[in-house]
């Protein structure tokens, strides 16, 4: 086997690296996807003025149709296919559904919606008084589902190519890449939805930013056929095929059992919801919490005006792609995952508390979102490499869709709740301090599992959760 390894296409960096980026592109098509509404979600404080006619509750609505599937057991299923048929075939398979669900929710957004049989029939049929919104959950639920079994495929991929090598560094490489899609829809949202001179936002321009998501998404389709030849080449070559026949290798159901058992999975886990939530939850709702607090003064960037909160936000994406490579690289050469863990949790936490209470002067802002993308970067760079330490590699498939299982609950429940908010209370700060509230104690609780994952590491160093992810030769 050693001799297979070493004529092993996984042992070319140059080979690495371009797997690693055929992986990252249908992620940034699915972060754009996700994010096609988060700089301009002010828009929906006035229903009237859109032809698309959804209120901040009916974009909360929406925004947790991505996570539904996946909270009502289709995640957890898709991930023990996921080691039982293996990355290529169920990779493949849910890439193809963020395809399906990025033309439904397209659909639904177009101009040809209205009039459609289909609206007809989701309208008058099946009840719904808003078939336009129907339609689109249907289509984010499919989408997310795709996304996130698609993005647990990714993991695993990188894990099994990077291992032993420079994984936290191409785990946060990944995420870097595939957070630029973020950065993007953040820059293109104020550019091509664009209001008439009476502030009337027609369906023309609402379905713009899902137009390009979807292209986006179609060329990671393609990228993610190119990933499978060079993996099928790989195991080819070191026979991993037959490998995987090994008894020990092969998933059970007993396996769910003795992963949800594991302390440490359950405190990454717990970790991964309240972390993530404070993070994702806040982007859907960042136009509509940023204005209120820091102003609506008009900036250009070229030839279009932007609000300061657009350009406040488009610092978040922007420090992950700077950061998270970076503080890979230094946990692959240096270790101390748990100790960033926890580090990551505080500045997220300083963030908001910076939002909620800070003068209203801009420059708070910026200090904000700069701090929410440094703890952006610091925790997924420390997370997920660290579930390889103690789940076995034909196992990651099941406990990385678990966390994402889990993530999903609160990533579904938490923007339902502030469009609740929104919707319910007048006053625009008063609305958005309720809102930070919520933020504020989930930071908090972040805080104090990232503290017991640690101390919980200290009496657990077989474990290796701090110690760097390179295996010296």
């Amino acid at each position: 086997m050693i001799k297979r390894l070493q004529n092993n296409i996984r042992t070319s960096k140059t080979v690495r690296w371009m797997v690693l980026l055929c992986l990252a592109i249908p992620m940034f098509g699915s972060y754009f996807f996700d994010d096609i509404f988060s700089m301009v979600s002010q828009i929906f404080n006035n229903p009237e003025m859109l032809e698309l006619s959804w209120d901040s509750e009916d974009y909360g609505f929406y925004g947790g149709a991505y996570s539904s599937l996946c909270v009502f057991g289709g995640l957890i299923i898709c991930g023990m296919l996921l080691d039982k048929w293996g990355v290529r075939f169920t990779g493949t398979l849910f890439v193809s559904l963020m395809v399906v669900g990025s033309i439904i929710v397209s659909y639904a957004l177009s101009p040809a919606f209205p009039e459609s049989f289909v609206a007809d029939f989701v309208g008058k049929t099946l009840g719904f008084e808003k078939p336009s919104l129907a339609t689109a959950y249907a289509g984010c639920a499919l989408f997310g589902l795709g996304s996130e079994i698609a993005g647990v495929a990714v993991t695993k991929s990188i894990a099994k190519w990077f291992k032993g090598r420079e994984l936290a560094l191409a785990m946060g490489l990944q995420l870097s890449l595939a957070r630029l899609g973020t950065a993007v829809a953040l820059l293109l949202a104020p550019m091509v939805i664009v209001a008439k001179q009476d502030g009337f936002v027609p369906l023309t321009e609402s379905n713009n930013m899902s137009e390009i998501g979807l292209f986006l998404m179609i060329i990671g389709f393609f990228t993610w056929f190119v990933f499978i030849s060079f993996d099928k080449k790989s195991d080819k070559q070191s026979a991993s095929e037959l490998a995987g026949d090994n008894e020990e290798d092969k998933f059970r159901f007993s396996d769910i059992g003795k992963i949800l058992t594991n302390k440490h999975f359950i405190l990454i886990s717990l970790l991964c919801v309240f972390f993530y939530c404070c993070v994702n939850s806040f982007k859907r709702f960042a136009a509509a919490i940023l204005e209120p607090r820091f102003g609506e003064v008009a900036i250009s960037l070229f030839g279009v005006e932007f609000q300061t909160s657009s350009i406040m936000m488009i610092l978040l994406p922007v420090f992950t792609v700077v950061f998270t490579p970076l503080f890979g690289s230094t946990i692959d050469s240096k270790g101390k995952a748990t100790k960033w863990l926890m580090i990551g949790s505080v500045v997220v936490f300083c963030a908001h508390l910076v939002i909620a209470f800070a003068p209203q002067v801009q420059v708070f802002g910026f200090i904000a979102l700069s701090l929410l993308g440094i703890g952006y970067s610091l925790v997924p760079a420390a997370m997920w490499p660290s579930v390889t330490k103690i789940i076995p590699e034909s196992k990651l498939g099941t406990a990385y869709s678990l966390i994402f299982w889990i993530q999903n609950i609160g990533l579904m429940l938490v923007p339902v709740v502030i469009g609740k908010i929104f919707l319910s209370v007048a006053e625009s700060l008063s609305a958005v301090m309720y809102a930070e509230i919520v933020f504020i104690v989930l930071g908090g609780i972040a805080i104090a599992i990232s503290f017991v994952l640690k101390k919980s590491s200290q009496n657990h160093p077989e474990l290796k959760l701090d110690e760097p992810n390179k295996v010296k030769n």
